[in-house]
């Protein structure tokens, strides 16, 4: 679980879009025990990410709460929904997920850097 990645080029990771957007809405996908869509005002406009944290995080914990985003990954079909993005997470000792949040206040769609 600690082990690390092999190196890539500040190019590479300059090429990530990271963002700070609000969950607008969540919701349970149907007929999956992982699955929550969330859609995230990231500023410009809103995403729709599909999120396995179910487990985790229960619907009305994650409305209003800003997340961390990578909105440049290709968008792929989970359980029949787009995904536009994903968010970020740190794995926990027991298998959990833990969502990153900003510690404070930031504009809808600010860059990190």
């Amino acid at each position: 679980m600690n082990e690390i990645k092999p190196t890539v080029t500040f190019e590479d990771f300059a090429k990530l879009d990271l963002r700070v957007g609000r969950i607008e809405s969540a919701e349970e996908v149907p007929d999956s025990d992982k699955l929550i869509k969330l859609i995230i005002d990231i500023g410009s406009e809103k995403r729709q990410i599909i999120a396995g944290i179910k487990k985790w995080y229960g619907t009305a914990d994650l409305v209003g709460k800003q997340i961390v985003i990578c909105v440049n990954l290709a968008y792929r079909k989970l359980a029949g929904l787009e995904s536009q993005g994903m968010l970020i997470a740190a794995h926990t000792e027991d298998g959990g997920a833990v969502i990153l949040i900003p510690d404070k206040e930031v504009f809808n769609g600010s860059h990190l850097s």
